[in-house]
């Protein structure tokens, strides 16, 4: 029985003899099955390899990133969030072996995970257990949990503090769970907020955008995007870092409201008019 992995998306599975026919992550609108065909690896399988190599890095104090090169599946960065008595790690990476789990130790390790949505769910079975972690998902997206764990909570409402200084709120847009995290204690206490790609810091690092479906290019409409920035106005953030190490360094916070209005008037057609004459 092996743990296949999802060699597009990086997503693990639950244990089976032989691999399965699709991904469900994959083969659902928002993400896409490769244009080659479905394939599938093993986390054995990768660390036997001795090709990926987990770095971690300092971002500021109490913040530290996780990324694997080369580059595995989406590809995105998780992070490491340092409280006073209390780690989370923000999203999910889909390597991890025996160098990763002891540097991470070294910096007082994992109390707990959790997720923004199911594009990042990766191994995060496998780092539950690497560090006794608890893994903390929201209700609305319990169906695309492809491997369960009794570490798994799935959460309710449109927050949750998990420890002091480090709350979770749905959001919504991407997945009906969408969720993102505020680090009270980030930014010499002025606020951090970890989004992964529900809200996408673009190429500039001036604007943020918010899709239903990045790899297919599918809006989310003009009242979804309204209510994300509502949420967000709520939320007391200076400093705002993404899935894919983009980082707003400041006025984030500004940053997100004003590309919630462009993203709106672009749907609505105000922002500019291209149709032919």
């Amino acid at each position: 029985m092996k743990n296949f992995i999802c060699i597009t998306c990086g997503v693990q599975v639950e244990s089976s003899m032989a691999a399965p026919e699709k991904c469900s992550i994959c083969s659902e609108e928002r993400q896409y099955v490769s244009s080659t065909g479905q394939t599938w690896t093993t986390l054995e399988e990768m660390i036997q390899s001795e090709i990926y190599k987990n770095m971690i890095s300092l971002e500021e104090e109490g913040l530290f990133s996780i990324a694997t090169s080369p580059s595995f599946g989406i590809g995105q960065t998780a992070y490491l969030v340092q409280g006073k008595t209390f780690n989370l790690l923000w999203d999910c990476i889909t390597y991890i072996n025996s160098e990763t789990i002891a540097e991470i130790k070294e910096q007082g390790g994992i109390d707990a995970i959790a997720l923004s949505h199911p594009h990042y769910y990766s191994t995060q079975v496998e780092w539950a257990e690497a560090f006794d972690a608890l893994l903390y998902i929201h209700e609305d997206d319990k169906e695309w949990v492809t491997r369960p764990s009794d570490k798994i909570i799935f959460w309710s409402g449109e927050s949750l503090e998990v420890a002091e200084e480090m709350i979770l709120h749905r959001i919504g847009g991407h997945f009906k769970g969408a969720t993102v995290l505020e680090w009270k204690e980030g930014e010499a206490q002025q606020g951090v907020l970890l989004t992964g790609d529900i809200v996408r810091v673009v190429a500039d690092r001036q604007w943020v955008s918010f899709m239903y479906s990045y790899a297919n290019f599918i809006p989310l409409p003009a009242s979804t995007v309204q209510g994300i920035a509502s949420r967000l106005e709520e939320v007391n953030f200076t400093r705002l870092y993404d899935a894919f190490h983009r980082i707003i360094e400041n006025d984030a916070k500004e940053r997100v409201q004003k590309s919630a209005e462009r993203y709106v008037d672009a749907l609505n057609g105000v922002h500019f008019r291209t149709e032919a004459l």
